[in-house]
């Protein structure tokens, strides 16, 4: 049996969004130690605080401040802790009502075990020891022996200096790929600077890469075909903008390129010709990268364009 191939994959997007002025007030709140809600037109506080009203709809500016202590309403014990989570060590993720809130707060509790965690104990807020006017202002709750208060909110006018108008917000998903039957033969031959589709037995498609099945009949394909390694531009687009660990100069190009022989097109990046040259029915061939284990681009071949004709139906 072959070995199966893995391999990390990370799938990040960091995107930055305004605050509107609740928003703003509640995280340049916390940069200031200070817990902020909103009145809702059934009189509930809301922690933390919404634009609109959660009943009616309707937008809220009434701003109140809350305490920094509270109570667990309930909460599920993190054995393992995630990159980028609260705590390096097991917690708690927990949900709090923080004295003069109605509604629950979600954060982590640091606390020895979940021996120590119950629904009802009372904790307080641990603030971060820099601050930046973020959710993570908070760095944590930590068990607090006190009885719960009577305590009233208190109305706030959300006024504070150098008000946070801006975040971003990071998007990380880290994961192990394990591609299949077909995939994996499909990445043996690159390695061999070979290109392997499967053929579908019953539209005689076939597909690059294979995946193992054929998307229009829904039958299982099994036959290899090797395609190109020459192919057609059919559709590209011109990337503007840098990404993050991709050591490729903007502008470039990336293109669907329909190999010779193949019913679907890939997508590669073009290189060996300046962006704004790049065209509809280029005909490329591949570049391999310097461990040899798969296409770093395509560059021109030099042949006349393709003509249109031969490459509509995939593009």
């Amino acid at each position: 049996m072959s070995e199966v191939l893995t391999a990390p994959l990370v799938v990040e997007f960091p995107f930055t969004r305004s605050l509107g002025p609740v928003q703003s007030a509640f995280l340049t709140g916390l940069r200031e130690r200070t817990v902020l809600g909103v009145t809702a037109s059934d009189g509930r506080v809301v922690v933390p605080p919404t634009e609109y009203d959660p009943v009616t709809a309707e937008e809220v500016r009434d701003l109140v401040e809350v305490g920094s202590a509270g109570t667990v309403t309930t909460w599920a014990w993190n054995p393992s802790p995630r990159r980028g989570q609260p705590l390096a060590t097991p917690f708690a993720w927990v949900l709090v009502r923080l004295d003069g809130a109605d509604t629950a707060l979600l954060h982590a509790l640091d606390a020895p075990g979940p021996e120590a965690v119950r629904t009802g104990m009372r904790v307080r807020i641990r603030w971060a020891a820099r601050r930046t006017g973020a959710i993570t202002d908070i760095a944590c709750f930590e068990p607090y022996d006190s009885p719960a208060g009577d305590a009233e909110p208190a109305p706030h006018d959300g006024e504070f200096a150098d008000l946070v108008t801006g975040i971003t917000a990071p998007a990380r998903l880290d994961y192990t790929y394990a591609p299949g039957r077909a995939q994996s033969r499909y990445l043996r031959a690159l390695a061999d600077h070979k290109t392997i589709g499967e053929r579908c037995p019953s539209c005689r498609k076939v597909y690059v890469p294979p995946r193992g099945a054929c998307p229009t009949c829904g039958v299982a394909t099994d036959t290899q075909v090797e395609v190109g390694p020459r192919g057609t531009v059919t559709t590209f687009c011109i990337v503007n903008i840098k990404a993050k660990n991709l050591d490729i100069e903007v502008p470039y190009v990336y293109a669907h390129i329909a190999l010779d022989g193949a019913d679907l097109a890939l997508h590669a990046r073009i290189g060996g010709i300046p962006y704004d040259r790049v065209r509809m029915g280029l005909r490329v061939e591949p570049v391999w990268s310097e461990d040899g284990r798969f296409p770093d681009h395509y560059r021109p071949t030099g042949e006349p364009d393709a003509d249109y004709d031969s490459y509509k139906e995939l593009i």
